[in-house]
């Protein structure tokens, strides 16, 4: 059996018939396993994968390995892993796998360790912790990597500051930038899921309630709107003009977080940044404010501040932790402050995450190809890898699109063609 640590190999088998659910509704990434199986494009290639351990990574990494590359994977959050996919991918993919739900920190970084020590070509990345520790800690395993891929909106702000600073020492491409995935994935994905995980750990009704959305980035757009089509009065606070004049004429209330915190009622962070609901917020909220984050990184919350205002805390119900400040109100913590839709539920459902995971697999490609021609910096997706996933995912769907005529297309690069 392959190298791994997961938390029951006996849950293999649920694993297993769950990843079949999930592929069904992944058919781009099917035809790109089924081309990867006759190319072997990444053949001889080691690949270290730190991503939330779910159903549709697992069809990513069995495509991946189909492509013939050597895989292993560990978890991007300490609470996102689905312990029974981990173990299937042990156990019937043979994928060297570090993933246990809950895991506290210095497990969590030993598993990246453990990925690390493969002595990984290329990095696949989810919040950009892999790439972080290998320039930090394991600086003499950077001579084997030829480049990486960058999964989230976090993961590449971090990069584009290593690139900045001129400490990137290899190509990556920001998965996260292709509209097949940023303008899908983190619009519907996050929206849905996030909902989904609120409802899952809370059982709270949505209608009516004063839900506030702090971000109105594509993930905060996918929450909003989610939000309002289940009846919320819904605000959004944001940093940004542009941004906070698209939510207002989008037709929510945009204010700021401190006039935000004493009339919310559920409060979710989507912003990728720090202290986004900070000390100052939490004596302003109502008695039962409820406050959880799905941005990448838990420090959206100032959770070390509410835990010093708070007189006692404890576990109300699974992913839910009351903190009762001395004015006797109680505000509820959803999933540590972690992302909420992998921390009490499942993440992106598969079908958006089709495009998203098509985009890393051809990117994995297009490193092990090109990486030569490759500085040492953040790329954007390959545009024509980008259109090509969106027409797989028409193709799937049964959706025709027109083709410009050549008359047309003559219109549009003429200059001298007018009224």
């Amino acid at each position: 059996m392959v190298k791994h640590d997961v938390k029951d190999m006996s849950l293999a088998e649920s694993g297993k018939l769950r990843i079949e659910w999930a592929e069904k509704e992944m058919p781009v990434l099917r035809k790109i396993k089924d081309y990867f199986s006759k190319e072997q494009p990444l053949k001889g290639i080691r690949l270290a994968a730190c991503l939330h351990v779910t159903t549709e990574t697992a069809t990513l990494m069995q495509t991946l390995k189909a492509g013939g590359a050597e895989v292993v994977l560990c978890a991007s959050n300490p609470l996102s892993t689905q312990d029974d996919v981990a173990a299937s991918l042990v156990t019937h993919s043979e994928i060297p796998t570090f993933a246990i739900k809950g895991e506290d920190n210095d497990t969590y970084y030993s598993h990246i360790m453990d990925v690390l020590a493969f002595k990984p070509n290329i990095t696949m990345d989810d919040g950009a912790d892999l790439v972080s520790v290998l320039h930090k800690e394991k600086k003499d395993l950077l001579e084997h990597v030829i480049g990486g891929t960058e999964e989230t909106t976090t993961g590449v702000i971090r990069l584009r500051a290593m690139a900045w600073d001129k400490v990137l020492q290899y190509p990556i491409i920001a998965v996260n930038d292709a509209q097949t995935k940023h303008l899908f994935d983190n619009r519907y994905g996050t929206g849905q899921s996030t909902v989904d995980g609120i409802l899952r750990a809370t059982n709270r009704l949505i209608a009516g309630c004063v839900f506030v959305v702090c971000g109105y980035g594509m993930c905060g757009r996918g929450v909003a709107m989610r939000a309002r089509g289940m009846g919320a009065r819904v605000v959004v606070t944001e940093v940004d003009p542009l941004k906070a004049l698209e939510a207002t004429m989008d037709g929510y209330e945009v204010m700021t977080i401190a006039d935000a915190s004493k009339i919310g009622n559920i409060f979710v962070t989507v912003t990728g940044n720090i202290n986004v609901i900070s000390e100052k917020c939490f004596p302003l909220m109502q008695d039962g404010a409820i406050v959880c984050n799905s941005g990448h990184f838990n420090a959206e919350i100032e959770l070390p501040s509410l835990e010093k205002q708070a007189v006692s805390r404890r576990l109300i119900r699974p992913f839910v932790e009351e903190f009762s400040l001395s004015t006797g109100k109680r505000i509820y913590v959803l999933g540590e402050g972690r992302l909420i839709n992998l921390a009490a539920a499942e993440g992106h459902p598969s079908s958006v995450m089709d495009m998203s995971f098509a985009n890393q697999a051809l990117c994995a490609e297009y490193v092990a190809k090109n990486y030569k021609k490759l500085n040492k910096t953040v790329y954007k997706v390959p545009e024509d890898i980008d259109r090509e996933i969106a027409k797989l995912k028409l193709i799937s769907m049964g959706i025709k699109v027109d083709k410009l005529t050549k008359v047309q297309k003559d219109y549009l690069k003429s200059w001298e063609m007018g009224t």
